[in-house]
């Protein structure tokens, strides 16, 4: 486990150095295996700690050198389509179990009966909007379809919004490491860059804490 651990924050601290090794021995299967990670990533909900943001700009800044297997377009489609499925695939897996889970079990701690009850409130009033800005949030992103599924969001709604954030998101970071990823001073600093990408996007998460802490203790002092 403690290797493992070792490993996976190596693979998102030098994401780059990681991708070339799995170009140089899988080739075009490298564009099967981006899928599945960002499919997992976004699809299984007990895989949050997968890399997201990092891997499309990492992906996105190897795409644009001469030679490489990578190529934008069909690399955004990828990563696209591996968004979208694995939203789709976890809300599904959220509205057939979420509300099943045991409340003894460590996953039933995490998401349960009074916490659904709350979810289903705030996907009522907040609805689409949650699920895009999600998608920008490492941990919420993994969390986020599957507790829609499971207060019962419309699906309709969802896949509006699943569709919407998906495109943003990949086409945000991979073109961002498309355009920006080889500039030099970014290319000799990759694994700062990564630790500034993470920071970035874990902002949002924070500052809605800060709200509920903040709302919460207002309304105690009324």
């Amino acid at each position: 486990m403690v290797d493992f651990i070792s490993w996976l924050i190596s693979f998102i601290l030098h994401i780059d150095e990681h991708l070339v090794e799995i170009i140089n021995t899988f080739g075009i299967w490298t564009y099967v295996i981006l899928f599945i990670i960002v499919f997992v990533e976004t699809g299984l909900v007990i895989f949050p700690f997968l890399p997201g943001d990092s891997l499309l700009f990492a992906a996105g800044a190897l795409a644009v050198l001469d030679g490489s297997i990578l190529k934008i377009v069909p690399l955004v489609i990828v990563l696209w389509l591996a968004a979208v499925l694995g939203d789709t695939v976890n809300y599904h897996i959220g509205k057939k179990i979420g509300t099943s889970i045991p409340e003894g079990s460590w996953f039933g701690k995490i998401i349960n009966r009074e916490k659904m009850e709350k979810a289903e409130a705030f996907f009522n009033k907040h609805g689409g909007k949650t699920i895009f800005i999600a998608r920008f949030m490492p941990f919420i992103r993994t969390f986020a379809p599957f507790v829609a599924g499971a207060s019962r969001m419309n699906y309709r709604y969802f896949l509006n919004y699943n569709l919407l954030g998906a495109t943003v998101w990949v086409l945000l970071c991979t073109l961002g490491g498309y355009f920006f990823g080889n500039i030099p001073i970014v290319k000799e600093n990759f694994s700062i860059v990564v630790i500034g990408i993470i920071i970035v996007s874990l902002i949002p998460m924070f500052v809605s804490f800060l709200r509920a802490k903040l709302a919460k203790k207002g309304t105690k002092q009324k």
